[in-house]
């Protein structure tokens, strides 16, 4: 159940014929009074003799007790109350009890309180009731309806309880503002599955992914297609921004307009311009020269393998570091899936792009990020920019399907580094995150997996058995299951690449199953697959490599020392 406390208002008619009205899209159905301060209250929607002025005279009435300079501006208080989809529908009764519990609740109306506001519940929908109450006691006073929101969730709980309803993660007052009913009636009349705040947000946060100057960020604004207005002071300063979407404008066919900061806490400009603090703007070594421009750009494949590797470092973190540093590195992987969304191909984008708009919410908490520890990850976000930009947004699709692997596992650790901390809805919101990127991995894979598969299926068995003695050697506990995996000719190929490389299969093989748990891999092979071909720098896309021989290389490199758990590579290393 989902209490939701309006702004408060001037105009108690207004809002009761709103109430009472057809909605903006004729969604108000049969509206009509559950529960009031009075039984005997007027029902203008069941009572033909009954109007909305006649409801909104009885309660203004305290109000307009009061001498005129002692009455409140804004006097109207106006609460939602809906339940989950998945909910059943309440009866009126049980309905009117809520809105008691609410006002009670909320101290509009205390249980036993003879002197307390009017109010009104008003029900013109299966799922929700709106609330209107006048602040203005029958004593004269107001009333204290300080903390009002929290209030109103805290009950909202035990109704979930005591109804058998959905029982809904708390919130911390860390996440964005939720459109309004009259923003979400007027994107449905439009035929938009989003609103323009929730547009706006997506899209701010897309442009904000890696950025390391004003300017390169209200760039990336207009280049979107955006309406961007600079709040500049008197001394020339840059104070603020809002932006608009170019269709949405009010009655007079202005813009609207809405501040970074209405979108979302962390999009104010001093808050977007903390990412950047103390970081670096220097090109990237692996970055090459655009022969018509002359400037510096990394190619795409190279992009994916240093995020890839920056999300592997942030796993470790997650799992053993401070909170700050793990708050910094929450949000900076937000980036890098921003990042990963703007630059996606069309059979991944949609889910990718819905990844980013879950785990957003996920990003914010009210423990304080330190984001010196995220610049690795700010940086792969802004590689991953501009590679896409490189190549018109051309992908490499076999290293996209290596960084979608290691970014799950990134989200899964902040989704158990949340429930540990008590932080639900964050929780929530990366878990569903994760679903999303597990559905755009599967889009991406199967094709590169395949091609490993096959080159497995088509090793000599002496070659089979020298990968299958590696694995038991490597990872005896796992070893019959990954054996089991349809994925295990692709692990058993890429430990040859491995070993033609140059690297001892076994002791690569060991490292990559220790650094984190496996159990939230769906395929375990497939997990090692990725991690091994990232550690031994080997092409994501094995189709470029020669095909298997019987035996191995006469002449190898040395294994590859294997680095200790207190030092990781460099965030630039692959």
């Amino acid at each position: 159940m989902i209490p939701s406390v309006n702004d408060m208002g001037d105009k108690t008619l207004g809002l009761l014929i709103y109430l009472y009205g057809p909605g903006d899209a004729e969604e108000h159905i049969d509206p009509h009074l559950v529960a009031a301060w009075d039984s005997l209250a007027p029902d203008p929607g069941r009572d033909p003799d009954a109007t909305e002025a006649d409801l909104q005279l009885l309660l203004d009435q305290p109000v307009m007790a009061l001498p005129e300079d002692e009455r409140p501006a804004l006097h109207v208080w106006h609460l939602s109350v809906r339940a989950a989809p998945e909910d059943p529908i309440l009866t009126d009764e049980q309905w009117a009890d809520i809105a008691r519990r609410m006002v009670s609740a909320t101290g509009i109306a205390p249980d036993g309180d003879d002197a307390a506001c009017r109010w009104a519940a008003v029900r013109h929908a299966d799922d929700h009731i709106h609330i209107i109450a006048t602040v203005v006691r029958h004593d004269g006073r107001q009333a204290r309806i300080r903390r009002d929101g929290a209030r109103a969730q805290a009950e909202a709980r035990k109704i979930e309880i005591d109804y058998g309803l959905r029982r809904v993660n708390v919130g911390d007052g860390t996440a964005a503002k939720h459109p309004s009913s009259a923003e979400r009636h007027k994107a449905n009349r439009q035929g938009k599955e989003r609103t323009p705040r929730e547009e706006l947000r997506e899209t701010v946060r897309r442009a904000a992914a890696g950025v390391t100057s004003d300017k390169e960020f209200f760039d990336r604004l207009t280049a979107a297609g955006l309406l961007v207005h600079q709040r500049v002071a008197p001394s020339g300063d840059l104070l603020g921004y809002k932006v608009a979407l170019s269709d949405d404008r009010n009655e007079d066919q202005e813009p609207i307009y809405y501040s970074g900061s209405t979108l979302a806490p962390d999009l104010s400009l001093p808050r977007i311009r903390e990412r950047w603090a103390g970081g670096t703007s220097e090109p990237d070594q692996d970055a090459t020269t655009d022969r018509s421009s002359g400037s510096k750009r990394i190619r795409p494949s190279d992009a994916r393998r240093q995020a890839t590797t920056a999300s592997w470092q942030a796993v470790l973190i997650i799992d053993q570091g401070e909170d700050g540093q793990i708050s910094a590195l929450i949000a900076a992987g937000g980036e890098v899936l921003d990042a990963l969304a703007k630059t996606s191909a069309a059979h991944t984008r949609q889910e990718l792009r819905d990844a980013a708009f879950a785990f957003e919410r996920a990003t914010r908490s009210h423990i304080r990020a330190e984001r010196k520890h995220a610049h690795g990850l700010r940086k792969a976000a802004r590689n991953l920019v501009q590679g896409g930009q490189a190549l018109g947004r051309v992908e490499d699709g076999a290293t996209t399907a290596m960084l979608i692997d290691m970014v799950f596992f990134l989200v899964t650790a902040a989704a158990h580094w949340h429930a540990m901390k008590g932080h639900a809805q964050q929780a929530a919101a990366a878990r569903q995150a994760a679903e999303h990127l597990r559905a755009a991995y599967q889009a991406t894979a199967p094709m590169y997996l395949g091609v490993m598969r096959d080159r497995g299926r088509r090793m000599s068995l002496p070659l089979q058995r020298k990968q299958t003695a590696y694995l038991r050697q490597a990872v005896p506990e796992l070893a019959e299951q990954v054996l089991a995996e349809p994925g295990w000719y692709a692990l058993a190929s890429t430990l040859a690449d491995v070993e033609r490389a140059g690297h001892d299969p076994a002791a690569l093989l060991a490292e990559a199953a220790e650094r984190r748990e496996l159990g939230t891999a769906e395929s375990i092979s497939d997990v090692l697959v990725w991690r091994l071909r990232r550690m031994a720098d080997l092409p994501a896309d094995a189709s470029t490599l020669p095909e298997h021989t019987t035996t191995a290389p006469s002449a190898t490199r040395p294994a590859a020392k294997r680095p200790t758990k207190s030092k990781e590579r460099p965030a630039n290393s692959r």
